[in-house]
């Protein structure tokens, strides 16, 4: 399912969503300036340098790089080294939980997270105000890569996206308005449609299937893909949990009209 817009009334421009979604794209731009493309993003320096690595949180003062090479049949392969120490480029770890939250790997990776960004982020910030929402949706990210730490403390993968502060922001427009109404495009096989769906119905599904990829990708190796799927649902949790000590202007939801 694939959300285009829901029934819930701005009180006012959402000011700060749009200068989130505006950063997170003028950073993806910048990012490959040095290398990579506009469809798959930056290179694999960039995002080793300045994405957040488990291995570097969960062993203070060590780094991990990747190096690529090809071995003796011709097929690619990626290896991971840790040092004590920053390899040349890397940015201090701390300042990796930052600058990860705003670098994505692929055109489809930021399309799809500014996607739900615009169309959930505008009601949550209304309902905060906009200080507070900025303030939300920067711990969202930061406890959402604290969960994938804490679930594969040693894995040496670069962790990349908005996803997790942007799961944050799901969590919380759960519970203030889980009876909106979301138009969605939904393909079934072959066929397309665009449906009305309840809020509960989709963001709930959204979260189910990342805490059953999580697992999955627990007891299969290489079943997660490379996606951070904990760091979802650490987010999301957030969102649900501290969403009311934020919102402080919940506006009443509208009948259930058709939205267009």
């Amino acid at each position: 399912m694939i959300p285009l817009k829901d029934n819930i009334p701005l009180r006012r421009f959402p000011l700060v969503t749009a200068a989130l979604v505006a950063i997170n794209v003028v950073v993806y731009l910048l990012s490959i300036r040095h290398g990579g493309s506009l469809i798959n993003g930056p290179s694999t320096e960039t995002v080793v340098n300045h994405a957040a690595i488990p291995f570097d949180f969960t062993h203070p003062g060590d780094y991990c790089t990747v190096h690529t090479g090809v071995e003796e049949l011709g097929n690619t392969v990626t290896q991971s080294e840790c040092k004590h120490g920053p390899y040349p480029g890397q940015i201090a770890t701390w300042a990796t939980a930052f600058a990860s939250m705003f670098l994505h790997g692929s055109i489809l990776h930021i399309g799809g997270n500014m996607l739900f960004l615009w169309i959930f982020g505008p009601n949550v910030e209304d309902a905060m105000g906009r200080a507070r929402y900025a303030i939300f949706y920067l711990l969202g990210g930061l406890v959402a890569l604290a969960a994938q730490i804490a679930v594969q403390p040693n894995s040496t993968a670069p962790t990349l996206g908005a996803s997790g502060a942007i799961a944050a922001v799901l969590g919380g427009y759960l519970v203030l308005y889980p009876r909106a109404r979301v138009l969605s495009l939904i393909f079934i096989i072959f066929f397309v449609t665009i449906v009305e769906v309840p809020a509960v119905v989709l963001l709930g599904f959204w979260f189910l299937t990342q805490l059953y990829f999580g697992a999955a990708g627990l007891t299969s190796v290489g079943s997660s893909e490379g996606v951070a799927y904990f760091a979802h649902v650490g987010g999301f949790v957030f969102g649900l949990a501290l969403i009311r000590l934020f919102a402080v202007h919940r506006k009443s939801e509208p009948p259930r009209y058709p939205v267009y």
